[in-house]
């Protein structure tokens, strides 16, 4: 194959992992690599069990107002934090 990668090289990859990993580790290895494919196949699907299609998330603005309202709680929360702070030092 012209540019792409050919059964001697394949080989040769298959040679280095062993070398690697060993051959008792190389089942481990691939059931965690089809465990990964599942769960990401099974991620890709909503709760319907129906595939995410592009442009099926939530709108632009919504998520916006949350992050407004995240950053309020954050900012508040902030304050609370000086304000213990000032009566500490003022007890000092």
């Amino acid at each position: 194959m012209p540019g792409g990668i050919g059964v001697p090289e394949l080989a040769i990859i298959l040679v280095i992992i062993i070398i690697i990993f060993g051959v008792g580790k190389l089942p481990e290895i691939g059931g965690a690599l089809g465990k990964g494919i599942k769960e990401f196949k099974t991620e890709a699907t909503d709760d319907d069990g129906k595939k995410i299609e592009r442009g099926s998330s939530e709108p632009a603005s919504s998520l916006t107002a949350q992050a407004r309202e995240r950053r309020e709680e954050v900012a508040v929360g902030a304050a609370d934090r000086r304000e213990r702070r000032e009566v500490r030092a003022d007890e000092i």
